[in-house]
Protein backbone atom coordinates (compact mmCIF):
# COMPACT_ATOMS: atom_id res chain seq x y z
CA UNK A 1 0.00 0.00 0.00
CA UNK A 2 1.33 3.17 -0.91
CA UNK A 3 1.91 5.88 1.94
CA UNK A 4 -0.83 8.97 1.70
CA UNK A 5 0.69 11.59 3.79
CA UNK A 6 -2.49 13.38 3.43
CA UNK A 7 -4.49 10.14 5.33
CA UNK A 8 -1.52 8.93 7.38
CA UNK A 9 -0.86 11.85 9.06
CA UNK A 10 -4.01 12.68 10.40
CA UNK A 11 -4.58 9.08 11.22
CA UNK A 12 -1.28 9.54 13.63
CA UNK A 13 -2.15 12.37 15.32
CA UNK A 14 -5.70 10.89 16.16
CA UNK A 15 -4.17 7.96 17.56
CA UNK A 16 -2.18 9.46 19.48
CA UNK A 17 -4.73 11.71 21.23
CA UNK A 18 -6.40 8.68 22.03
CA UNK A 19 -3.83 7.47 23.79
CA UNK A 20 -3.33 10.07 25.92
CA UNK A 21 -6.69 10.63 26.98
CA UNK A 22 -6.54 6.71 27.63
CA UNK A 23 -3.61 7.96 29.91
CA UNK A 24 -5.20 10.90 31.76
CA UNK A 25 -9.11 9.36 32.33
CA UNK A 26 -8.52 5.68 32.18
CA UNK A 27 -6.53 5.69 35.95
CA UNK A 28 -8.01 4.27 39.07
CA UNK A 29 -9.48 7.14 41.33
CA UNK A 30 -8.02 7.50 45.03
CA UNK A 31 -10.66 6.46 47.28
CA UNK A 32 -11.32 10.29 48.59
CA UNK A 33 -10.52 11.65 45.52
CA UNK A 34 -13.88 14.20 44.18
CA UNK A 35 -15.25 13.75 48.29
CA UNK A 36 -15.33 17.15 50.75
CA UNK A 37 -12.79 16.63 53.14
CA UNK A 38 -16.07 16.95 55.63
CA UNK A 39 -17.86 13.97 54.25
CA UNK A 40 -14.81 11.58 55.01
CA UNK A 41 -15.51 9.55 58.38
CA UNK A 42 -12.07 8.10 58.84
CA UNK A 43 -10.95 12.30 59.49
CA UNK A 44 -12.70 14.17 62.27
CA UNK A 45 -13.10 17.91 62.32
CA UNK A 46 -10.85 20.42 64.29
CA UNK A 47 -11.24 24.15 64.68
CA UNK A 48 -7.77 25.24 63.50
CA UNK A 49 -5.33 26.32 67.19
CA UNK A 50 -2.42 28.13 67.03
CA UNK A 51 0.88 25.98 65.17
CA UNK A 52 -1.48 23.80 62.93
CA UNK A 53 -0.18 22.79 59.53
CA UNK A 54 -2.07 25.14 57.28
CA UNK A 55 -1.48 23.05 54.14
CA UNK A 56 -3.31 19.27 56.45
CA UNK A 57 -6.27 20.95 57.74
CA UNK A 58 -8.06 17.49 57.83
CA UNK A 59 -5.29 15.69 59.98
CA UNK A 60 -6.84 14.02 62.88
CA UNK A 61 -6.51 14.81 66.57
CA UNK A 62 -3.30 13.67 68.05
CA UNK A 63 -4.73 11.19 70.83
CA UNK A 64 -2.59 13.56 73.28
CA UNK A 65 -4.38 16.24 73.09
CA UNK A 66 -7.76 17.08 75.10
CA UNK A 67 -11.17 17.19 72.87
CA UNK A 68 -12.29 20.23 75.62
CA UNK A 69 -9.99 23.20 75.62
CA UNK A 70 -10.94 23.48 79.04
CA UNK A 71 -9.07 20.48 80.13
CA UNK A 72 -6.15 22.10 78.62
CA UNK A 73 -6.40 24.44 81.31
CA UNK A 74 -7.32 22.14 84.21
CA UNK A 75 -4.06 21.67 86.27
CA UNK A 76 -3.56 25.32 86.15
CA UNK A 77 -6.96 25.90 87.54
CA UNK A 78 -6.18 23.51 89.99
CA UNK A 79 -2.50 25.14 90.99
CA UNK A 80 -4.49 28.59 91.14
CA UNK A 81 -7.27 27.36 93.77
CA UNK A 82 -4.45 25.98 96.09
CA UNK A 83 -2.48 29.24 95.17
CA UNK A 84 -5.39 31.30 96.44
CA UNK A 85 -6.26 29.42 99.98
CA UNK A 86 -4.96 31.21 102.69
CA UNK A 87 -2.33 28.99 104.67
CA UNK A 88 -3.29 27.83 107.97
CA UNK A 89 -1.00 30.14 110.28
CA UNK A 90 -3.50 31.84 113.00
CA UNK A 91 -6.06 29.48 112.28
CA UNK A 92 -8.72 29.48 115.33
CA UNK A 93 -11.02 26.49 116.75
CA UNK A 94 -14.12 26.87 115.09
CA UNK A 95 -16.09 25.10 118.54
CA UNK A 96 -13.52 27.19 120.74
CA UNK A 97 -14.95 29.15 123.43
CA UNK A 98 -15.68 32.79 123.15
CA UNK A 99 -16.56 35.11 125.87
CA UNK A 100 -15.49 38.79 124.37
CA UNK A 101 -14.51 40.36 121.06
CA UNK A 102 -12.15 43.17 122.19
CA UNK A 103 -11.93 45.54 118.91
CA UNK A 104 -9.91 48.88 117.62
CA UNK A 105 -9.82 50.20 114.54
CA UNK A 106 -7.30 52.24 112.28
CA UNK A 107 -8.82 54.00 109.74
CA UNK A 108 -7.79 56.45 107.22
CA UNK A 109 -7.44 60.48 107.58
CA UNK A 110 -11.59 61.92 106.32
CA UNK A 111 -11.49 61.30 102.28
CA UNK A 112 -8.83 59.07 101.74
CA UNK A 113 -8.48 54.99 101.79
CA UNK A 114 -5.93 52.44 102.62
CA UNK A 115 -3.82 51.19 99.85
CA UNK A 116 -3.17 47.35 99.47
CA UNK A 117 0.80 47.87 98.77
CA UNK A 118 1.01 50.09 102.26
CA UNK A 119 -0.59 47.86 104.19
CA UNK A 120 1.34 44.77 103.26
CA UNK A 121 4.55 46.67 104.29
CA UNK A 122 3.32 47.91 107.18
CA UNK A 123 1.76 44.49 108.57
CA UNK A 124 5.03 43.12 107.85
CA UNK A 125 7.01 45.88 109.60
CA UNK A 126 4.52 45.40 113.11
CA UNK A 127 5.18 41.53 112.77
CA UNK A 128 1.86 40.47 111.55
CA UNK A 129 1.83 36.81 109.57
CA UNK A 130 -0.20 36.05 106.78
CA UNK A 131 -2.58 33.43 107.38
CA UNK A 132 -6.02 32.06 107.84
CA UNK A 133 -8.89 33.86 106.35
CA UNK A 134 -6.58 35.59 104.21
CA UNK A 135 -6.07 38.45 106.92
CA UNK A 136 -3.23 39.58 109.23
CA UNK A 137 -2.41 37.70 112.49
CA UNK A 138 0.41 37.76 115.34
CA UNK A 139 1.34 34.94 116.91
CA UNK A 140 2.06 33.59 120.02
CA UNK A 141 5.99 33.20 120.49
CA UNK A 142 5.19 30.02 122.74
CA UNK A 143 2.75 29.08 119.99
CA UNK A 144 2.93 30.10 116.64
CA UNK A 145 1.32 27.19 115.19
CA UNK A 146 -1.80 27.83 117.57
CA UNK A 147 -4.66 30.18 117.77
CA UNK A 148 -3.56 34.28 117.23
CA UNK A 149 -3.21 36.87 120.12
CA UNK A 150 -5.24 38.94 117.61
CA UNK A 151 -5.99 39.33 113.72
CA UNK A 152 -6.27 42.39 111.43
CA UNK A 153 -8.64 42.62 108.62
CA UNK A 154 -10.19 45.47 106.04
CA UNK A 155 -13.10 47.03 107.45
CA UNK A 156 -14.92 46.56 104.12
CA UNK A 157 -16.43 42.99 103.56
CA UNK A 158 -15.26 40.14 103.67
CA UNK A 159 -12.62 41.63 105.42
CA UNK A 160 -9.93 39.77 103.45
CA UNK A 161 -6.69 40.81 102.20
CA UNK A 162 -6.21 39.55 97.89
CA UNK A 163 -2.79 39.38 97.73
CA UNK A 164 -2.79 38.75 94.32
CA UNK A 165 -4.41 41.64 93.48
CA UNK A 166 -2.62 44.27 96.22
CA UNK A 167 -2.70 47.40 93.96
CA UNK A 168 -6.49 46.91 93.35
CA UNK A 169 -7.27 46.94 97.28
CA UNK A 170 -8.39 50.10 98.94
CA UNK A 171 -10.14 50.34 102.31
CA UNK A 172 -11.22 53.17 104.65
CA UNK A 173 -9.57 51.12 107.46
CA UNK A 174 -8.55 47.69 109.47
CA UNK A 175 -9.97 45.90 112.13
CA UNK A 176 -7.85 44.66 114.60
CA UNK A 177 -9.55 41.94 117.32
CA UNK A 178 -8.79 39.82 119.84
CA UNK A 179 -11.32 37.05 121.00
CA UNK A 180 -11.22 35.65 124.61
CA UNK A 181 -9.72 33.44 125.79
CA UNK A 182 -6.39 33.39 123.54
CA UNK A 183 -3.23 31.86 123.71
CA UNK A 184 -2.48 34.80 126.34
CA UNK A 185 -3.62 36.41 129.19
CA UNK A 186 -6.20 39.09 128.13
CA UNK A 187 -4.33 41.77 129.35
CA UNK A 188 -0.99 40.47 127.98
CA UNK A 189 -2.85 40.62 124.61
CA UNK A 190 -3.93 44.08 124.36
CA UNK A 191 -0.35 45.46 125.56
CA UNK A 192 0.20 43.66 122.28
CA UNK A 193 -2.63 44.70 119.75
CA UNK A 194 -2.29 48.16 120.98
CA UNK A 195 1.07 49.41 120.49
CA UNK A 196 0.78 47.03 117.07
CA UNK A 197 -2.21 49.64 116.07
CA UNK A 198 -0.81 52.50 117.13
CA UNK A 199 2.30 51.43 114.89
CA UNK A 200 0.38 50.54 111.78
CA UNK A 201 -1.72 53.84 112.15
CA UNK A 202 1.62 55.92 112.42
CA UNK A 203 3.00 54.08 109.17
CA UNK A 204 -0.48 54.14 107.34
CA UNK A 205 -1.22 57.79 108.17
CA UNK A 206 -4.24 56.93 109.81
CA UNK A 207 -5.86 57.38 113.19
CA UNK A 208 -6.82 54.58 116.00
CA UNK A 209 -10.31 54.27 116.55
CA UNK A 210 -11.88 52.33 120.01
CA UNK A 211 -14.83 49.48 119.45
CA UNK A 212 -17.06 52.69 118.91
CA UNK A 213 -15.21 54.46 116.04
CA UNK A 214 -14.34 57.31 118.43
CA UNK A 215 -10.83 58.54 118.76
CA UNK A 216 -8.39 56.14 121.12
CA UNK A 217 -7.95 58.24 123.77
CA UNK A 218 -5.77 57.38 127.08
CA UNK A 219 -9.13 57.76 129.49
CA UNK A 220 -10.49 55.11 127.40
CA UNK A 221 -7.04 52.70 127.04
CA UNK A 222 -6.86 52.57 130.87
CA UNK A 223 -10.97 51.56 131.29
CA UNK A 224 -10.16 48.72 128.70
CA UNK A 225 -7.07 47.73 130.92
CA UNK A 226 -9.18 47.64 133.96
CA UNK A 227 -11.64 45.50 132.09
CA UNK A 228 -9.22 42.72 130.92
CA UNK A 229 -7.31 42.73 134.29
CA UNK A 230 -10.63 42.11 135.91
CA UNK A 231 -11.47 39.07 133.24
CA UNK A 232 -8.08 37.84 133.66
CA UNK A 233 -8.57 37.56 137.50
CA UNK A 234 -12.01 36.03 137.12
CA UNK A 235 -10.36 33.57 134.62
CA UNK A 236 -7.76 32.54 136.86
CA UNK A 237 -10.13 31.98 139.62
CA UNK A 238 -12.65 29.75 137.92
CA UNK A 239 -9.32 27.53 136.37
CA UNK A 240 -8.47 27.20 140.32
CA UNK A 241 -12.37 26.11 141.31
CA UNK A 242 -12.22 23.50 138.04
CA UNK A 243 -8.74 22.01 139.79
Amino acid sequence: MNWNPDIGIPLAIAGALVLIAIAVFGRPRKPDQGRRIGESRSVQRREPVLGDDVDAPGEAFDEDVPEDSADLFEDDSEGETRDAEAPALGRRNPDAQVDRIVTLFVAAKEGEELDGAGIVVAAEKAGLAYGDMAIFHRLADTRPEGPPVFSVASMVKPGSFDLRNVHDIRTPGLTFFMTLPGPLPALDAWEAMLPTAQRMAELLDGVVLDEERNALGRQRIAHIRDELRAYDRETERVSKRKW
